[in-house]
């Protein structure tokens, strides 16, 4: 839930609305924003609930964002400020909760497109080879060796931009990928949400 001010952020109203829609969020399992909007509650829908505190408060307010992920274990993690959150999913029901936390923060830290190269959209991966050739093409490298080393690239794309393979921010000398498994050699992320009111 988003507003336009510091003051009304931290108003206990506000931060009980904000409560009461995660709640309700929790116990219907909407799909998508609209039908999170729709959930019926006691003294009206959702978007009637931020109408009226809109309406109390004289500032605009807009549920900006909604996300959701299932898995058999979900961790959520807030940054400072309320201004970015994260959301992972891991395969397994029994995660230690300072590895789930340290994930999730992760995932804030170092901004991840997706968990692993498979999941990455082909047309990000050709964008990414393209460019990777353009700068080779532009250093004076000769043709023939452009796709390999557009190749390599990617390689390093994927390195900095897929959750499981990034270094990890608190070792860098572990993988995510390698930091579960020292830890749980079954344990996976299966997926992740993240969220910043900045970007």
């Amino acid at each position: 839930l988003q507003c336009e001010t510091d003051f009304v952020a931290k108003n206990e109203e506000f931060i009980a609305l904000t409560q009461l829609i995660l709640d309700a969020a929790i116990d219907h399992k909407p799909e998508t924003l609209e039908d999170l909007l729709n959930i019926q509650l006691p003294n009206g829908t959702v978007s009637q609930l931020i109408m009226d505190k809109i309406g109390a408060t004289g500032e605009k307010m807009e549920l900006g964002y909604f996300e959701h992920i299932s898995a058999p274990s979900v961790v959520s993690y807030i940054h400072m400020g309320n201004k970015l959150a994260t959301l992972v999913g891991f395969n397994k029901e029994e995660v230690a909760e300072d590895i789930a936390k340290d994930v999730a923060m992760q995932v804030a830290a170092m901004n991840p497109i997706s968990v692993t190269p498979d999941t990455i959209p082909a047309e990000v991966k050709e964008k990414e080879l393209e460019i990777a050739r353009e700068k080779a093409r532009e250093a004076g490298k000769p043709e023939n060796l452009l796709d390999r080393i557009a190749e390599g690239a990617l390689q390093k794309f994927y390195k900095e931009s897929t959750l499981l393979q990034q270094e990890y921010v608190k070792d860098n000398k572990l993988t995510i990928d390698q930091y579960l498994k020292q830890n749980n050699k079954d344990l996976t992320v299966t997926v992740f949400k993240r969220v910043s009111l900045n970007a």
